[in-house]
């Protein structure tokens, strides 16, 4: 349990450089920002359990990096304060997508 706190603690900050650093993605303090990275996640897990594995952003494909921008692109309708353009899903998918491949943040 304690792990998976971590790991939505580690994703909001991961969040807020992104939404820092990256134009199209709005701002956002570190409630936003905790609250979207358990929206993506619940986001991430219900396409993964309906469309299988192989959308899975771990499998770093082209298929995973466009699920995971629209799945980021989709969570602004879902959390108050979360604005993103498609361009910046996109590039949020990707810096998220490198900073995982040195930091995985799966639980093992």
């Amino acid at each position: 349990m304690l792990g998976l706190i971590v790991r939505f603690i580690v994703s909001a900050i991961v969040l807020m450089l992104v939404s820092f650093l990256l134009p199209g993605f709005a701002t956002m303090g570190f409630v936003v920002a905790l609250i979207a990275a358990i929206v993506i996640a619940l986001l991430g897990f219900i396409v993964e359990s309906v469309l299988g594995k192989q959308v899975s952003p771990q499998n770093r494909g082209i298929v995973g990096f466009i699920v995971s921008a629209l799945v980021i692109y989709a969570a602004q309708w879902l959390v108050p304060g979360m604005s993103v353009t498609i361009l910046g899903a996109a590039l949020a998918a990707l810096v998220i997508g490198i900073i995982d491949a040195f930091v995985p943040t799966e639980l093992r």
